[in-house]
């Protein structure tokens, strides 16, 4: 008999653990990028019904969609200075049929078409002379500083290879062939990425004063993401603002920016607080889906309540006394309804006694309350991390077109000059206008 108990108990306890173990997986299961932090590439193929599917954390808005009443709008418009005009002659009447050529016309009407002229290039030939002096010596006149070879290409070819590749994202075999067979010219890709290595070069003084702007600023966005490099997962680790963006490739994703002060949002990553002379601002979309994970999946009553009122938040932040107060409210009557549980069952008895995932919220939202609200401070605190979350977006785009980078000195590259061209967006300067500036020796002025 004594056999049988054992028997019953260990089996008693498999199911016990089989039981934590599958209720956590069909939790993990109904979650997907808009009710977690997964991205949208891990939905797959199996999408949800429409209807789910476009039900995103983004409300309805009033007015309808396209340009709104008193928006100026842009179109094309007609030219003051055309290039070139071609005369459509008149030369017979369409009635009669009577000899027109030598009528002057009444009036005419007007059509024009905007093209690119037919790409070429341009050959400059310098030439440096020399001369003889009446004392015998010869003088012979330096050549641009720019103008290193005897045969070599000029700044706007390699800014615009530089363009294809680490803006538009183009990879080198590739804009080898844009070059070939829009300009009947063959550029190696050793070639092209050899111009990416200088001007990331170029850029490294510039860069460096970037940092110490962003560092000293008194806001700014931190995120990171994980990067392939030589077969190995590496860190890209992304500072911004509305002005400025530096990237930076790091070994370990704990590895933080040093030297900062004034306010860093970010998505509660613990690192984060080592920083010092900080203080911090908490991404609250990341605590949407997750309030939207428990609304769906673990339907608790708490979470629709502080789901809406951190969306009333953000729209009247002259209400920051009674928001406050409400979100005590929340955040207790939440915490009685998790204590009032029984305990899970644990598939491992020993350690640290697990808790429910809301019940996990509802502790970071308790005691990170003043960095959930900051956004109520002032009007100029932003409610999320999109600014560094949108400024990665496009370099996990770089990682899905070409999977990973070689060499971590070419992921460098990637990250210095995609930093230049980041801030020149955010500056309203023209990247391409920019980079060949760059390669005529001239760097950029610093963020204003």
């Amino acid at each position: 008999m004594d056999d049988r108990d054992n028997i019953i108990r260990a089996l008693q306890e498999q199911v016990r653990i089989l039981t934590a173990r599958v209720a956590e997986l069909e939790r993990r299961l109904n979650l997907d990028s808009s009710n977690s932090s997964k991205p949208p590439s891990s939905d797959g193929l199996a999408k949800k019904p429409s209807e789910e599917r476009t039900r995103s954390l983004r409300e309805k808005g009033r007015r309808n969609s396209g340009g709104q009443k008193g928006h100026p709008g842009k179109t094309l418009e007609m030219s003051t200075t055309p290039d070139l005009i071609v005369i459509q002659p008149v030369n017979s009447c369409s009635s009669c049929g009577c000899d027109l050529t030598d009528v002057d016309p009444c009036r005419q009407e007007r059509r024009q078409v905007f093209d690119i002229p037919k790409p070429t290039l341009e050959v400059t030939e310098y030439r440096s002379e020399q001369k003889r002096c009446s004392c015998g010596e010869y003088t012979t006149a330096p050549f641009p500083e720019n103008v290193s070879g005897p045969v070599q290409y000029g700044p706007r070819v390699r800014a615009m290879s530089v363009y294809f590749n680490h803006q538009q994202l183009i990879p080198e075999d590739r804009v080898s062939e844009i070059f070939n067979d829009i300009f009947g010219v063959s550029i190696a890709a050793a070639t092209i990425a050899s111009y990416g290595s200088a001007a990331s070069n170029m850029l490294k003084p510039w860069l460096q004063r970037l940092y110490q702007w962003l560092a000293v600023h008194a806001l700014k966005h931190l995120d990171e993401t994980g990067f392939r490099i030589g077969g190995k997962t590496q860190w890209l680790h992304v500072m911004s603002n509305a002005f400025a963006t530096f990237y930076r490739i790091a070994a370990k994703r704990g590895e933080m920016f040093q030297g900062l002060s004034g306010i860093i949002v970010h998505d509660h990553f613990r690192s984060y607080y080592k920083l010092s002379d900080v203080l911090h601002a908490l991404c609250n979309s990341h605590h949407l889906r997750e309030l939207k994970a428990l609304i769906e999946i673990e339907k608790e009553s708490w979470s629709a309540r502080m789901s809406r009122l951190l969306r009333y938040a953000n729209k009247h932040r002259d209400k920051a006394e009674v928001v406050r107060l409400l979100y005590d409210r929340i955040v207790a009557d939440g915490l009685a309804f998790h204590e009032s549980q029984p305990p899970l069952d644990s598939v491992n008895k020993r350690g640290k006694k697990k808790r429910r995932i809301g019940h996990n919220l509802l502790l970071r939202l308790r005691d990170h309350r003043d960095e959930v609200l900051r956004f109520l401070d002032s009007a100029d605190f932003p409610f999320t991390n999109n600014c560094g979350e949108q400024d990665l977006r496009m370099m996990k785009l770089r990682m899905k077109i070409s999977g990973c980078f070689r060499s971590f000195t070419g992921a460098e590259v990637f990250a210095n000059i995609r930093s230049f061209t980041s801030t020149c967006r955010k500056q309203g300067v023209n990247v391409f206008g920019a980079l060949e500036e760059l390669f005529q020796g001239k760097l950029p002025a610093m963020p204003v």
